[in-house]
């Protein structure tokens, strides 16, 4: 279970309180219509937490359900998607009324644009220290 709410903390300060006054309900006479009506709030309290915990646990166990659902609807999904393109073929149109796509080909590819033309790369210098190549 969830660890202890506010509410919960509240409910067994209410319930302490009744006790004690209810131990010494012969020192407190005043008290006693005081007391039926927080018992009988506190009897109300109890069955909405219940009635409250039954419905968490219901709700987890919907989650789960929905969460099995939704694994085995995709699952039947994707293989009806697949066997409409084997029917169909995966270039048809037709696929389109199913919320498929199908297969016009790739994009010519784009030729980059060359820019501005380059200045042709000059040789370094040949320095003296080394002797020129034969050929």
């Amino acid at each position: 279970m969830a660890g202890k709410t506010r509410f919960d903390g509240m409910i067994g300060g209410w319930k302490r309180l009744h006790g004690l006054v209810e131990a010494n309900k012969a020192e407190l006479p005043s008290l006693e219509p005081f007391l039926a009506k927080l018992g009988a709030i506190l009897d109300q309290a109890q069955e909405v937490v219940n009635r409250q915990n039954a419905m968490r646990a219901a709700k987890q166990e919907a989650s789960k359900e929905v969460q099995k659902l939704s694994t085995q609807g995709n699952r039947l999904a994707a293989l009806m998607r697949a066997a409409l393109k084997e029917h169909y073929g995966i270039t048809e149109e037709k696929l389109t009324e199913f919320d498929l796509q199908p297969f016009r080909g790739r994009a010519p590819k784009k030729k980059k644009d060359p820019g501005p033309p380059q200045p042709p790369e000059t040789p370094p210098p040949v320095s003296s220290d080394t002797p020129p190549e034969v050929e």
